[in-house]
């Protein structure tokens, strides 16, 4: 199944479970209606400002827009995985593993440039995140805690209070680990 199709499918799942209409879910999430509906419906390859927001609308951890089961075992090579982009920033992410129901753990791959600061709000209470540099050198973290990151560099955070992501060489590679005991 396309990407597209999954967080579809996702958003109106979760969308319908927080007991919301489109145009609510909408508001909350300070999108247009039609925007909205073009993500739900499967007709448009959605940013990931756009995915955020509305998980964040419906508080619910990201990785939960991509409904796929989880195997015992997978296997996702270097330049695998579905990627979703940013808009603003030359940043894009892949999610690698997403938590069990029970638990709150997301993986991530986080392919980024030189250029735009990507800022981040603040996800679900609880949240902490795990940074761990594995190429280039990025300046991460909320704004009073950012920390300048090389290859092999890790840093933890509290990521339930906004923070950015910034690419200081040309290209770079993170993995990033959102917990959460929510």
């Amino acid at each position: 199944m396309e990407p597209k199709i999954i967080i579809a499918n996702a958003i109106k799942r979760e969308r319908e479970r927080a007991g919301l209409s489109l145009s609510a879910l909408a508001n909350k999430a300070d999108l247009a209606k039609s925007t909205l509906s073009q993500v739900e419906s499967g007709n448009c390859n959605p940013s990931i400002e756009t995915l955020w927001a509305v998980a964040t609308a419906l508080s619910i951890p990201f990785s939960f827009l991509f409904e796929h089961s989880n195997p015992k075992h997978e296997l996702i090579r270097a330049n695998e995985g579905d990627e979703v982009s940013s808009k603003v920033a030359h940043f894009s992410a892949v999610l690698l593993d997403k938590a069990p129901i029970n638990r709150m753990r997301d993986i991530y791959r986080i392919h980024a440039q030189k250029g735009e600061i990507r800022d981040a709000t603040a996800h679900p209470t609880g949240t902490i995140e795990h940074a761990l540099v594995a190429s280039g050198c990025m300046r991460i973290g909320p704004s009073q805690m950012q920390e300048e990151l090389n290859a092999g560099d890790y840093y933890r955070y509290p990521g339930d209070i906004a923070h950015s992501y910034e690419c200081l060489s040309e290209e770079a590679t993170l993995i990033l680990i959102m917990d959460s005991n929510a």
